[in-house]
């Protein structure tokens, strides 16, 4: 079985508080693109010795294989359901450190995939369960559709928001943001308005309303990822944003952006939403 675990972009991000187990509410809006992808292959290989073999190529990630979320997938799946040998291999196209949810995506997947393989054993709940303990915002690719999410980023409510028809560039520069450290920097606060209000206004009032907390201490820390957002205003996007905590900045266009290039260390993707 192929399977093409897509990325994501937070439309606006409000860090809401801090935890007492260290983590923090936000609420964000998490949309697919599925026009920019990873490929997996999962196979039943009862031939192997090996309970489980894996290899990956594309994009490199600088991640044991044991630490890979695929791997982990198959960990979890292995403690519910009695799996035969499986053979994975992973090509990556969805860098890394983006916020693009590549990484999330592809255990959401495999998750998928074995249970599918199965004959679909697990529902989607408990799938959904497993895929939490991969992180955060690993339930959303389970779903994988429009949603509102909450909580850790785990509590996801689908929303009908439809940007077929828009077009999306992605610029992520050659730079790692440190999750962790972004949000201790953080000033969590909710939002006088709500995301869920926000989003569901008019995609012109967007640049206007909907914002992400992080990128006004990320914009400090990299002036470079800042100007990528003015850039994509230039260019005439109808809204521009960081995506998660970055490096990857998108834009928002109501017709096919011409006049971008590529440049030296920059991943840089146009697809169609």
């Amino acid at each position: 079985m192929i399977v093409f675990p897509n990325a994501k972009i937070n439309i606006g991000l409000n860090i809401v508080d801090r935890r007492s187990d260290g983590f923090h509410n936000i609420s964000t809006f998490f949309y697919p693109v599925k026009g920019l992808c990873d490929m997996l292959e999962v196979i039943i290989a009862e031939d192997q010795d090996l309970p489980l073999t894996f290899s990956q190529t594309g994009v490199e990630t600088n991640c044991p294989a044991n630490e890979n979320l695929c791997v982990r997938a198959v960990g979890l799946m292995s403690k519910r359901l009695a799996l035969p040998p499986i053979a994975m291999h992973l090509h990556k196209v969805i860098p890394t450190g983006a916020g693009l949810g590549g990484g999330s995506a592809d255990g959401s997947f495999t998750l998928v995939a074995i249970n599918e393989l199965l004959g679909n054993p697990l529902g989607k709940k408990e799938l959904m369960e497993l895929s939490l303990q991969l992180g955060s915002d690993c339930p959303f690719f389970i779903e994988n559709q429009p949603c509102l999410a909450e909580g850790r980023g785990e509590k996801i409510r689908p929303l009908k928001i439809d940007l077929s028809g828009y077009f999306l560039l992605v610029l992520k520069p050659d730079i790692h943001v440190e999750t962790g450290k972004a949000y201790s920097e953080t000033k969590p606060a909710p939002w006088g308005v709500s995301l869920v209000n926000l989003i569901k206004d008019d995609i012109n009032t967007w640049r206007l309303t909907i914002k992400n907390d992080f990128e006004e201490i990320i914009f400090t820390r990299y002036p470079q990822i800042g100007e990528i957002k003015k850039r994509l205003y230039g260019m005439g996007a109808i809204y521009a944003g960081l995506s998660g905590s970055g490096s990857a900045v998108y834009g928002i266009f109501d017709r096919e952006p011409k006049d971008w290039v590529k440049r030296e260390g920059y991943f840089i993707r146009c697809v169609r939403l």
